[in-house]
């Protein structure tokens, strides 16, 4: 048996390594596999969006201009970016409360309250935006009893405002809940016993491990909220220079038949976005090596 082995050539058992781990391969190769991520984008994300920018070159630059910077359509823009970043906002502290009572509270319902979370991501944008006005319309179980106050949330930019804040919750929630569940304790504990107060503890040890997480369901929240349609038509009155969204102005203009104008208006929407992403991703790079310097 021991001369059967030392006739073995020598590259024997590195192939057979090289065989083990060839075999534990999942997926193709390198190449293949990138391949089909690139046509998939292409198919998915880059003709669409080619398509978008294209039908838009069919205009001249005063033809653009003009679409993209009308009265009605500036009003719109000012709607929609200021009531996602006000909303994004308002989600990112009350989002990161209700990820951190998940994650470090137990308490009779809890996975009942875990669910919830999720619902506005199961539920028909168009049922949330009905189910919103029901509630908090003059008429509604809520409203009835804020209008005679002079507080009116529906048929108005607050109406926007509370849709887009239902709608991005989640994403806050479910971006930071697995961060918080990682989180080393024992820095906690450690941070206590050094002498540092809760509100210390939080801000130089819990926060910038959580931070990266929270820029990204501030930007996911954010994007939702800037091309949401459903939730909101339904709520927000569209009141032509008070609150009509610029997704509904896109569509009125496909009604009308004006596809230029509509394309030229969502590509004012897409890198728009696009460079809000672009800027809160450059923030999440800068605040991991800014993090992963101090730690070091």
């Amino acid at each position: 048996m021991s001369g059967a082995l030392a006739s073995l050539p020598a590259s024997a058992p590195a192939a057979g390594n090289r065989a083990r781990r060839g075999g534990a391969r999942v997926l193709p190769g390198f190449n293949i596999t990138l391949g089909f991520t690139l046509l998939y984008l292409s198919l998915i994300v880059l003709i669409p969006l080619s398509a978008l920018v294209f039908k838009t070159f069919t205009l001249t630059w005063p033809q653009f201009w003009e679409a993209v910077t009308a009265p009605r359509v500036l009003a719109s823009y000012r709607l929609t970016f200021g009531a996602s970043l006000i909303a994004a906002l308002v989600n990112v502290v009350f989002g990161l409360l209700v990820a951190w009572v998940l994650v470090r509270y137990s308490f009779p319902g809890k996975k009942i309250v875990d669910a919830l979370v999720d619902l506005p991501f199961a539920l028909p944008t168009a049922v949330a935006g009905i189910s919103l006005t029901a509630l908090l319309a003059g008429n509604g179980w809520i409203g009835q009893y804020l209008e005679p106050h002079g507080i009116q949330l529906a048929f108005n930019p607050n109406g926007v405002v509370i849709a887009l804040i239902f709608i991005g919750l989640p994403f806050v929630v479910r971006t930071v809940q697995p961060v918080l569940e990682d989180a080393e304790k024992e820095l906690e504990e450690a941070a206590t016993c050094l002498g540092a107060t809760r509100w210390q503890t939080f801000s130089r040890v819990i926060f910038p491990s959580i931070a990266p997480a929270l820029l990204t369901g501030f930007a996911m929240a954010f994007a939702r909220g800037v091309g949401e349609y459903g939730s909101v038509i339904f709520i927000a009155g569209n009141m032509p220079m008070i609150s009509e969204i610029t997704p509904l102005i896109i569509i009125s203009k496909l009604e009308q038949y004006d596809y230029a104008g509509a394309t030229a208006v969502a590509t004012v929407m897409l890198v728009v976005s696009f460079v809000l992403l672009l800027l809160i991703n450059g923030l999440q790079t800068w605040q991991r090596r800014r993090s992963g310097g101090s730690n070091a």
